[in-house]
């Protein structure tokens, strides 16, 4: 593939506009606002058209690739900026550093989605939202909106790939040197192409303007990503459609909300973060819950809200906590047959267990009281004991115990939490939970601001054979568990 370098800058300019050759610090338009002069369909042409100024994609799947004036427009670094316009259900691509293809899907080079539509779990279509560096870094939350325009910016320096929505970056990839080639494309240079997905609705294109940069810049050593066989595993999890996000990050410990957004960016860990809710927490009022989602609001992670104690779903009203993008909570805090209320991480609070084996049927219970009752959607830090009885876990998590967990959850489209801080649950757990079709969520339940990378859960992925398919993702607005269940 043809790059523009410095050395034959003369002859690139042959085949881009003549407004590059101006020097427009703005960029140059790629498209001229009446026609496909300088674009060329890789088949079915007449899937793109020109309508009101705008590049419409619409009809069977197809490419449109711009070629520039001399047949040949190829780009290493660059700016690239465009408004889109997407109908309900419509999905597309901007593709970069790919080449010309006649027919079929793109075998080389790399795509930002395009696709605001919401596919649930398990659903066959693709789950990756508009944003996404496609297989790199997955969005899978809709951050704009269908029937408005909204800007799309792509940039390429060296090794590094970015990407914006409406000026909010969400996307910030580092290829290792060297690529990891098996798994992820080469950012080398190339074509630039506009994609229709096939038989959806129409999405529209203007104001297409790219800046291209010099070849010569480079990527310092030192933010360059250490690849070992996590990077790998989370690479590869991206490939294959698994969404990788971690629903339980709390902001606390001296974790910011700019720090963990570029955690998200670097590592290709999308993030749900949570607000406790509950009696002495920070949201305790519908009031409060209101002011924190409008502080909240435009950033690029889920949002969700952790029912604290039992007494939570005393607090807020169905509308209000259904605004969040899905609420869990666990059962580290209930009232026991005593009636007194024991949180089981303090060691104070737990006290000495006498009996074990009648602690566990008096906590199962509580398990499945708040599994068949509280409006949540991920039953988190599931399995957990306190440390005074914690090394029995294999002997106190029977088969049959583990069973009334996993049928409540199952009953009730509860996700079980695979928790990165407490290690939990076990494998023979999450592969009897998988087998009776429960859904799991990813989650880290931070104290502080190291978040890892989610070591555990990408172990038990593998070790229990987890796919896609038995990755929780948050309901759409109507099937919130707040919406279905209790009072």
């Amino acid at each position: 593939m043809v790059s523009i370098s410095r050395r034959n800058l003369l002859a690139s300019l042959l085949v881009l506009p003549a407004a590059l050759r101006g020097g427009d610090e703005e960029g140059t338009p790629l498209f001229n606002g009446h026609s496909l002069e300088g674009w060329k369909a890789g088949e079915h042409s007449h899937s793109f058209r020109v309508e009101d100024g705008n590049i419409v994609a619409a009809g069977p799947r197809a490419h449109l690739f711009y070629t520039g004036r001399g047949g040949n427009a190829n780009f290493k670094n660059f700016d690239l900026k465009a408004e889109v316009l997407t109908r309900p259900g419509a999905c597309s691509g901007i593709h970069f550093h790919t080449e010309f293809q006649s027919h079929g899907p793109l075998k080389t080079g790399f795509k930002v989605q395009i696709n605001n539509a919401y596919a649930g779990e398990g659903d066959d279509r693709d789950r990756r939202k508009t944003g996404s560096l496609y297989g790199i870094r997955d969005i899978y939350k809709a951050m704009v909106n269908d029937d408005e325009w909204f800007e799309v910016r792509a940039q390429v320096r060296d090794k590094q790939a970015q990407v914006w929505l409406n000026g909010t970056q969400i996307v910030d990839y580092i290829e290792p040197d060297p690529p990891l080639v098996a798994v992820a494309p080469s950012l080398r240079g190339g074509a630039i192409a506009l994609e229709c997905c096939g038989d959806v609705p129409k999405v529209s294109f203007r104001n297409l303007v790219i800046k291209p940069l010099p070849d010569d810049l480079r990527t310092p050593p030192d933010q360059l990503p250490r690849v070992d066989d996590v990077y790998r595993q989370l690479l590869q999890m991206n490939q294959d459609g698994y969404p990788v996000v971690d629903y339980h990050t709390h902001l606390k410990g001296g974790l910011t909300l700019e720090q963990a957004l570029a955690n998200a960016r670097r590592l290709g860990i999308m993030y749900g973060i949570a607000v406790n809710g509950g009696l002495k927490f920070p949201i305790t009022t519908d009031a409060g819950v209101l002011d924190f989602l409008a502080s909240m609001k435009g950033t690029p992670a889920f949002i969700g809200l952790q029912g604290e104690g039992r007494e939570w779903v005393t607090l807020f009203s169905r509308e209000a906590i259904a605004k969040f993008d899905y609420i869990f909570t666990d059962c580290m805090t209930f009232s026991d047959d005593q009636g007194v209320r024991r949180r089981m991480w303090i060691p104070e609070e737990v006290g000495e267990i006498r009996d074990p084996e009648q602690f566990m049927e008096m906590f199962v219970s509580r398990i499945l009281g708040i599994l068949n009752h509280e409006p949540i959607d991920i039953h988190a830090n599931p399995t957990f004991l306190p440390d005074v009885i914690a090394k029995d876990y294999d002997r106190l998590w029977t088969p049959e115990r583990m069973q009334k967990v996993i049928d409540a959850a199952k009953a009730n489209d509860v996700a079980i939490e695979i928790n990165n801080r407490y290690r939990i649950p076990s494998a023979a757990f999450i592969q009897r939970a998988k087998s009776a079709g429960v859904k799991f969520s990813f989650g880290t339940n931070n104290g502080d601001p190291n978040l890892g990378r989610m070591e555990y859960a990408l172990e038990m992925v593998k070790q229990c054979g987890l796919t896609w398919q038995d990755i929780f993702m948050p309901k759409p607005d109507g099937k919130k568990a707040a919406q279905r269940k209790g009072s």
